[in-house]
């Protein structure tokens, strides 16, 4: 551009074009993902359980790769085999185990780093701490024969739903910002989206499945856990925030990583777990 010549006029098409194409992105990929996950489901617990674990794998990686500026090495290995040792003692239906595995794995994980020299060894800790518990629920739950295949399938499809309501109706409606300074794109009419179309499918789902619970009750819990995946969405969007970095990984066209695809289901199982631990499974109760 020559001296005292005016800047090139912006494509108004440009925004749109961009975002479309997104969203395309976005579309297959999560649909390629979900007919995989869905199959695999089906396959049964060991199947299922296997699926966990390549996740852990990949998961364990972006971690490390986030705190420590693109570094594996010690840190990424221990948080890795953690990680596996988690998945196959909930899998062994030794949750108790896999638990304490959890709380004591942090400290190795913390020390591997420190060992790797790594200036943020706590957020290996922190890492084992809070991904680990959300491994031990997705097997655990899962492992109840049907009745967890179909607590599963409500599940996932409840975290789909909140994110597609919240993405749609926060770009539709738009409106004030959820929280600005962790994710600015996220609205309260995101939420709103969220929280009614979770909803609505708890009310569809459970008027398909006749094993499943009362349909106002499988509501309100869908309605409630879109609301805790959400809050899984702005806490790993503010530890991207904390690093400086747009996505976990690029593994995923349009979605980025699979912490970015998992974040709300990590928060949604460990909150469905507690609440069927701790209610013996009474609460959400499938085949009574």
């Amino acid at each position: 551009m020559t001296a005292g010549s005016a800047p090139p006029a912006p494509d108004p098409g440009r925004g749109c074009k961009g975002w479309a194409e997104g969203l395309r992105k976005r579309t297959i990929s999560g649909a390629l993902m979900g007919v995989f996950a869905l199959a695999v489901l089906r396959q049964g617990d060991l199947a299922f359980a296997a699926m966990i674990a390549a996740g852990a794998l990949l998961m364990a990686w972006e971690w490390t790769r986030l705190w420590s500026d693109g570094r594996y090495g010690l840190a990424g290995s221990a948080t890795s085999a953690i990680f596996l040792a988690v998945v196959v003692l909930a899998f062994r239906d030794a949750p108790g185990w896999a638990l304490a595995i959890c709380a004591a794995g942090a400290v190795p994980a913390y020390v591997a780093a420190r060992l790797a020299g790594a200036p943020r060894a706590t957020w290996a800790a922190l890492g084992i701490c809070y991904l680990g518990p959300a491994l031990v629920a997705l097997v655990w739950l899962r492992g109840h024969g049907s009745d967890g295949e179909r607590m599963m399938l409500w599940l996932l499809l409840t975290v789909v739903v909140t994110d597609t309501g919240a993405f749609f109706a926060g770009r539709l409606i738009g409106g004030p910002r959820l929280a600005p300074r962790i994710s600015p794109k996220k609205t309260w009419a995101g939420l709103a989206g969220a929280i009614v179309g979770s909803f609505a499918l708890g009310l569809v789902f459970a008027a398909v499945d006749m094993s499943a619970p009362a349909p106002a009750t499988l509501a309100m819990a869908g309605a409630a856990l879109a609301v805790v995946a959400q809050v899984g969405d702005l806490a790993e969007s503010w530890v991207k925030r904390h690093f400086g970095v747009k996505d976990s990984s690029a593994l995923i066209p349009g979605h980025g990583g699979i912490l970015d695809r998992v974040d709300g289901l990590v928060a949604a199982a460990m909150a469905l777990a507690l609440v069927q631990w701790a209610s013996a499974g009474r609460l959400l109760a499938w085949g009574a």
